[in-house]
């Protein structure tokens, strides 16, 4: 393992933690068998640095291989220790992962949308992450709560989606299989301005290897900036890439899912009430060619 950074110190001052809800033991006012009520986390409770430095070892955990992911911990409702290893089973997997997800606004807005697909959240800084965990979790339980016949229920009480503290530029293919994601999210990634600071860019030509790598043929990866600098460095790279394909902008102009990566996320409805331009490049990813 590796010395904890001065980032992640700093960071471990975010503020209580409700992710985990367990009726044992009770806190106090509480008789056996109770749950505690989950509150709706405040983000000025968890401090954190706008930026963390990917190319540091964090400390990390992730698995040797994907085969190895426990996903029961995530995805509670659709995996099940049943096998004789007591290895968590299930039918379905991870399709959707939203890298660098910040506080967690598109995985909100997707989840009701679609509520039997798996998406994940991919976040390294500690304290964003711990903010997302508590607020699905918050709200995981106040679906589960509202009474039946109430209009509040979303489909899915949000149960399809998770996030896991992770650098995605080291270990994607720790966490999924080949071409097992059918879409991938870069929103509103730091666009490290400086020129010696692009190699810290989401989107490199090394990198592209790997999210192609996890992504399907026939898969969508979604990228939107504000910086139009950013968009054209992102576009450049992927359009030079033999497995990806542009797909003009018109044909996703109605799509609900281009809609919500462009306005649900934090940073995306900040530059809207700044009144600021926003960049969209979407890519498919093309079949293998044949040996």
């Amino acid at each position: 393992m590796s010395k904890r950074t001065r980032d992640e110190t700093d960071e471990m001052e975010a503020g209580p933690s409700s992710a985990v809800a367990s009726p044992s033991p009770a806190p106090s006012g509480l008789s056996n068998g109770e749950v505690a009520l989950l509150k709706v986390p405040q983000k000025r409770f968890y401090r954190q640095r706008a930026h963390a430095n990917v190319f540091i070892d964090h400390e990390l955990d992730y698995p040797k291989r994907p085969e190895e992911m426990d996903w029961a911990t995530h995805y509670p409702q659709y995996f099940t220790s049943t096998s004789s290893d007591d290895t968590p089973t299930s039918s379905k997997q991870v399709e959707w992962a939203d890298v660098g997800c910040g506080f967690g606004g598109l995985l909100m807005a997707l989840a009701p949308m679609f509520p039997d697909t798996l998406m994940l959240g991919m976040e390294i800084r500690m304290s964003v992450t711990k903010y997302v965990t508590d607020r699905i979790a918050a709200t995981r339980q106040a679906q589960s709560l509202l009474p039946a016949d109430s209009t509040e229920h979303q489909s899915g009480g949000f149960q399809n989606v998770s996030v896991i503290r992770a650098n995605s530029m080291k270990h994607m293919p720790n966490f999924f299989k080949k071409g097992q994601l059918s879409k991938m999210f870069f929103l509103f990634p730091d666009p490290h301005f400086k020129n010696r600071k692009h190699k810290a860019r989401i989107i490199t030509t090394a990198l592209i290897a790997e999210y192609a790598y996890v992504l399907r043929p026939g898969g969508i990866l979604y990228t939107v900036t504000d910086v139009k600098d950013l968009h054209e460095w992102m576009a450049h790279h992927l359009r030079a890439h033999p497995l990806f394909t542009p797909i003009p902008n018109e044909d996703l102009v109605d799509d609900p899912i281009l809609k919500a990566a462009r306005t649900a996320t934090e940073e995306g409805r900040k530059v809207e009430r700044n009144k600021g331009d926003k960049w969209v490049a979407c890519f498919t990813r093309k079949e293998d060619p044949e040996d």
